[in-house]
């Protein structure tokens, strides 16, 4: 059963009012930054992605829909996945520390380049427009995954498809 408070920070989200969020904040802050802290311990990190689960839950209101789940569980799911999102963060930027004297980057010489790399983007170009869109976001902006779901407004799990697909047919124009 739905409480009364639950309902009208529902009512309240459907039509965009900003007081939805401090309705929020006052009942769900405490809850929401539990789950974040068994996933990150440090606490101004925890904090910080509270914040950001605020603001997405501000972002993704309209999107919300009571006969798929409660609004708590909307809730968590926006805090856990936001939570798991900044622990891959942080650690991608520590494991992609580049050692300069060890690396091997500025050693190539032009003939050891492959010439058939180098015209990816023309290659790119022959793949359906669906899937340029998301390997180029991936690959060439540098965006997530779940960053590309959020700015291209498709489902993370199309994301993932459309790359699998795309890059699948890279493969067979460079490895026929």
């Amino acid at each position: 059963m739905i409480s009364a408070i639950e309902k009208d920070i529902v009512y309240l989200l459907e039509r965009g009012d900003k007081k939805a969020i401090t309705l929020l904040y006052e009942n769900y802050a405490d809850s929401l930054y539990g789950v974040i802290q068994k996933i990150i311990s440090d606490e101004d990190t925890a904090q910080d992605v509270l914040q950001e689960t605020f603001v997405k839950i501000w972002r993704y209101a309209k999107k919300y829909d009571s006969s798929k789940a409660k609004l708590f569980t909307w809730l968590y799911r926006i805090a856990y996945n936001t939570a798991i999102d900044k622990v891959r963060s942080l650690k991608n930027k520590t494991t992609k520390e580049v050692q300069i004297e060890t690396s091997s980057v500025y050693k190539i010489t032009t003939n050891q380049l492959n010439d058939d790399v180098l015209d990816i983007q023309k290659h790119l170009s022959t793949l359906e427009e669906k899937y340029q869109i998301v390997i180029n976001a991936l690959f060439f902006e540098g965006m997530t995954q779940q960053e590309a779901s959020e700015e291209l407004d498709i489902p993370l799990g199309t994301i993932k498809s459309r790359l699998k697909i795309g890059l699948r047919e890279l493969k067979k124009i460079y490895n026929p």
